[in-house]
């Protein structure tokens, strides 16, 4: 465990005296690296700690340099923090700071001018769309596509049923209807996942002929038991702290966690069927006090440069390497794929 920990505080480290992976304004302490590492490894607080103190106390002053900001849907923090950021920043001789949460929180921020970032990466283009209501994009591409899957804890009691249903043994809903099944979600109301596992399950009801599949598994839109933020989400999957959760097939193949695949019908990852599928379903949610009708958008992930960024250049630099074939092996590489669909303007 400590060999683990002290390879992920080294590449941690490394990346931030690089490419400045945190704020220029925030120092890097072993309490901000234990406050990192901690959803990963919730029993080594101690280790975390003592190896984080180690690491700082010989590593200096980060290297200062041109910042290139990117805020990304928070399910793209292993291929963000770890790939495309370092290996961008590296190539350009900048600095590289991410900031990942649910997509429509970010937008909104955006939207709001109370965050500033030279490229935001959203999932759907639902958060995008925000930004152009604002007037703050008038473009955005296409940089890879993923699809929805049941991903579960290894660590689950009832681990080999969800492997069984994974095999096409089982059906894996009447997994998740056994007792005292702890399955987690996002916020609906800030993060495209939490809209689309329940699209996912109003998909799932007609496909498997399950017509109260919803509220059996899921119960109301914002069931306060099930949601979780999507930064901690697959985290707390990975320690055992829950038994299953909605998942991009992208973010758990990044976290090598087990997980069921869905059929396309249901996934949400192929624009050939949302014609007959995907257009179906619909469900409401109060939003900023009013109620609104949601529908399904597809699971392509789009860059964008919003028109306050301090640097848009290096912004549109940034998409045109993750639109490159470097770019794209990297995304490959943690479990996406192709983009799909074109520009949206």
């Amino acid at each position: 465990m400590r060999n683990n920990l002290s390879g992920l505080l080294h590449r941690y480290m490394s990346k931030n005296i690089q490419t400045g992976g945190l704020p220029t304004d925030r120092a890097i302490t072993p309490a901000l690296l234990t406050r990192r590492y901690r959803p990963l490894f919730p029993k080594a607080q101690p280790a975390i700690a003592l190896l984080a103190g180690l690491l700082v106390a010989g590593m200096g002053t980060a290297v200062a340099g041109t910042p290139l900001r990117v805020a990304y849907a928070g399910s793209m923090g292993a291929v963000m923090d770890l790939h495309l950021g370092p290996a961008f920043a590296k190539a350009h001789h900048v600095q590289y700071q991410g900031e990942g949460q649910g997509a429509y929180g970010l937008a909104h921020l955006i939207a709001a001018k109370k965050l500033r970032t030279d490229v935001f990466i959203s999932i759907t283009p639902g958060p995008i769309e925000v930004l152009e209501k604002a007037g703050m994009v008038t473009k955005a591409v296409p940089v890879a596509s993923t699809a929805m899957v049941i991903a579960y804890s290894p660590k689950s009691r009832y681990a080999q049923d969800f492997a069984a249903a994974a095999a096409g043994k089982t059906p894996w809903y009447t997994v998740l209807e056994k007792p005292g099944i702890q399955f987690g979600r996002t916020d609906p109301q800030t993060d495209p996942q939490g809209q689309n596992i329940i699209f996912t399950f109003l998909l799932a009801q007609k496909y498997y002929h399950q017509p109260d599949l919803v509220q059996r598994i899921l119960g109301p839109v914002e069931n306060q038991k099930q949601i979780f933020t999507e930064p901690s989400l697959l985290a707390r999957l990975k320690s055992g702290e829950m038994d299953a959760s909605s998942g991009y097939e992208s973010a758990v193949k990044s976290l090598h966690l087990p997980f069921i695949t869905l059929p396309d019908q249901i996934n949400l990852s192929n624009p050939a069927m949302a014609k007959a599928w995907y257009d179906t379903v619909h469900f409401t949610m109060e939003v900023d006090g009013k109620t609104k009708t949601l529908h399904t958008q597809p699971l392509v992930f789009y860059a964008a440069v919003p028109k306050d960024a301090l640097n848009p250049k290096l912004g549109e630099a940034f998409i045109l390497f993750m639109t490159s074939k470097a770019g794209q092996a990297m995304f490959k590489e943690t479990g996406y794929n192709p983009p799909k669909g074109g520009d949206l303007s």
